[in-house]
């Protein structure tokens, strides 16, 4: 059977009647992480019955991902598929009367992404807007009258005759255009602007009453102008726009309370907001006037989500704490951060989020080990959670799955450090097995425990016999301000210290064979690896994914500067910059060191660590003799979309690591179907 209709059977048949418990269970595949599906923005019904959420599926013929929205009652039966267009769907919001979806789709009748309207007991769908740019983040008015969403601005009259003329030059950065808040009438279509042009809207909110109006405004489309963006009220119509918060610390996901009187925010930013590079902090600040306090100070949470309770005297949030991630309930003038309650617990992660206050029920994914991000359902005050959609009940059945541990141990100057150690499938005590480290990205973020992805294919090393170390190096969120913060001033201090006082530990634990050792990791992962390689000779291999080398040309050449600049302790081009800093953290200047075998690879279009970091690192290791390839996704960003690159990646690190840790030949996966003719990835070297 081949893995396409093994899927298709998987998600066509509930998994207990095709894979009962006493089946045999095997080990996963690159392309068994590849195709499992993607769960996300779960929004429960007005009458708190149903639950709708987008899933992601990989279609192997089409060399990406699809997504529909799916509808299922939240006791967990009667899961449907509501929607199934050749472009798929997103941003799916009930009416608030619940007879009809509103979604986001790019269908044969219209340019682009568009707002469509569905009857939710059945029928077709019927396009609302006809908006001359793609539309996004939609949300009902409280009344059913209108769909609200955001755009990026249509470009001028000018603009257009430059592009008649086939003239395709473009100011670098200028010729970004902002995005605009707009509303559609639901009886006529017709769309009115709400907010002035020439302003970027990067969030917005309605109050439960619908009278009011929380935006988030920037002056421009840059990352780096997110700090100089700042809280709005106005109408609901754009009238009356007042300004909230006055700092430059970059405001988000913030709400207004039941009463109107509050908003809630979080930002990464210090208690006095008068810094940056913190762990997130939520804060509360007065509509009418005032200064923001914070709720859960110090920085002993890292929280990312917030919402108000039912009746405005709480407030829930979500918040990293190392390896795992968790919901908290906090009274909303609280100033310390002991009065956070945990309503959830256990070895996992928390993922898409939302608080219904109508039927007062939270409704989240928990990305564990051996589940992937089911939905679950939870009562405001906490309790015992309820498992809303099975989707990912097939892993834990079907495929063997490895332990993982929460180490602790002590960096290089005593400070605790923490991890995640993945075991080999078939460990025995006693006996040493390779290992492979891998470096999270950021750095401001953290390894959790969760289930294994095909960037990092977890559970394909495990079941290949090799142990994963995945070490909270300093610089991660969740273990405080000064645990985080090591990195400004000096960014390789104690980071790249800590990944090997790890690596020793678990070597003096018995449990790796120290000779037998890999290194990867993507972005920060990358950057970290980059100087792991200059800093010792240990690993047999390595793997740097789109990491920076030489941070003088990193700092123009990124799309972000703003945490760069705490990092080296300011600008590269000031009259006294502290280029010698920047030049100390610059693996670049150290590859004469370098006997490691080192493959590259980045996207060709990637904005965050561009492609000429990879280039650099590239030329150096093989004008020293290093073993090297460069391996280039054409058109791809940040991160390698399509499925055949995805395959492309975990299949030539682990022939590299074969080879050079192993001293053994690697069996590359085949693809599902047979890729096309052209390449998909290009090799330098």
């Amino acid at each position: 059977m081949s893995c396409r209709w093994l899927y298709l059977l998987i998600a066509l048949f509930p998994v207990s009647s095709m894979f009962p418990l006493t089946a045999q269970q095997r080990a996963m595949t690159i392309v068994d992480l590849i195709n499992m599906p993607g769960l996300g923005d779960p929004q429960i019904s007005p009458d708190g019955s149903q639950l709708l959420f987008v899933q992601t599926d990989p279609d192997w013929d089409a060399n990406s991902t699809m997504s529909h929205i799916r509808r299922v009652n939240l006791d967990g039966t009667g899961s449907v598929q509501l929607t199934n267009g050749e472009g798929g769907e997103s941003n799916p919001r009930w009416s608030p009367d619940g007879s009809h979806v509103a979604f986001v789709a790019n269908r044969h009748d219209t340019e682009h992404e568009q707002v469509y309207l569905m009857p939710t007991d059945g029928g077709e769908a019927g396009v609302l807007t006809q908006h001359p740019t793609p539309v996004g983040a939609i949300e009902w008015s409280r009344d059913g009258e209108w769909v609200y969403f955001v755009a990026v601005d249509e470009k001028t009259d000018f603009e257009k005759a430059r592009e008649a003329v086939n003239d395709n030059v473009f100011r670098y950065e200028e010729d970004q255009r902002p995005n605009g808040l707009w509303r559609a009438s639901v009886e006529s279509g017709e769309a009115e602007r709400v907010t002035e042009s020439g302003t970027m809207v990067r969030g917005y909110s309605l109050s439960r009453d619908g009278t009011v109006l929380l935006v988030q405004l920037a002056p421009t489309p840059l990352y780096d102008d997110m700090l100089n963006s700042e809280l709005w009220v106005m109408g609901v119509d754009g009238s009356g726009a007042s300004q909230i918060t006055d700092n430059h610390v970059g405001e988000n996901n913030a709400t207004l309370s039941p009463d109107n009187r509050l908003a809630v925010f979080v930002a990464n930013t210090n208690d006095e907001l008068n810094d940056f590079y913190y762990n997130q902090r939520l804060f509360v600040v007065p509509v009418a006037g005032g200064d923001p306090v914070s709720v859960v100070p110090h920085g002993d949470f890292d929280v990312n989500a917030a919402a108000w309770s039912a009746d405005g005297g709480s407030i829930y949030f979500r918040a990293n704490t190392g390896v795992r991630q968790q919901i908290y309930t906090v009274p909303a003038d609280a100033t310390d951060a002991g009065a956070a309650v945990a309503l959830t617990e256990g070895d996992h992660a928390i993922g898409a989020w939302v608080f219904d206050e109508a039927s007062e029920t939270h409704v989240f994914s928990i990305n564990s080990p051996t589940n992937a991000g089911d939905f679950w359902a939870l009562a405001q005050d906490g309790g015992s959670p309820s498992q809303v959609t099975h989707v990912f009940d097939y892993l834990a059945q079907m495929f063997h799955l490895p332990k993982i541990e929460a180490v602790q141990y002590a960096g290089e100057d005593g400070v605790e450090v923490e991890g995640l150690l993945y075991y080999p499938i078939d460990y025995r005590e006693g006996t040493r097995y390779p290992l492979v480290v891998q470096t999270h990205g950021g750095p401001p973020s953290s390894d959790k425990f969760s289930f294994p992805r095909s960037s990092n294919y977890e559970s394909v090393l495990t079941a290949r016999g090799w142990f994963v170390f995945k070490p909270n190096y300093r610089g991660s969120t969740g273990y405080g301000d000064e645990f985080l913060r090591n990195m400004i001033g000096h960014y390789f201090d104690q980071a790249h210290k800590d990944v090997m006082a790890g690596v020793d530990h678990i070597i003096e634990r018995g449990l790796v064979d120290g000779d037998r050792m890999a290194k990867m990791g993507w972005s920060a992962g990358g950057h970290m690896t980059n100087k792991i390689i200059t800093h010792t000779d240990r690993f047999k291999a390595a793997a740097s994914g789109a990491g920076a080398i030489n941070w003088l040309s990193m700092y123009a050449q990124s799309d972000v500067r703003i945490y760069r600049t705490p990092w080296f302790g300011g600008t590269p081009w000031t009259e006294d910059a502290p280029v010698d800093q920047y030049l100390a953290d610059s693996p670049l200047f150290d590859l004469h060191k370098v006997t490691t075998p080192t493959i590259v690879l980045v996207g060709e279009n990637d904005n965050r660590v561009p492609m000429a970091q990879s280039v650099e690192l590239f030329q150096g290791l093989k004008a020293n003799g290093v073993p090297t390839h460069l391996y280039v996704a054409p058109k791809q960003g940040h991160g390698w979309r399509e499925l055949q690159q995805r395959l492309y990646k975990g299949n030539v690190e682990l022939d590299w690591f074969y080879q050079w840790v192993l001293g053994e030949e690697y069996d590359w996966e085949q693809s599902p179907v047979h890729p096309d003719k052209k390449e998909t990835v290009t090799t330098a070297g």
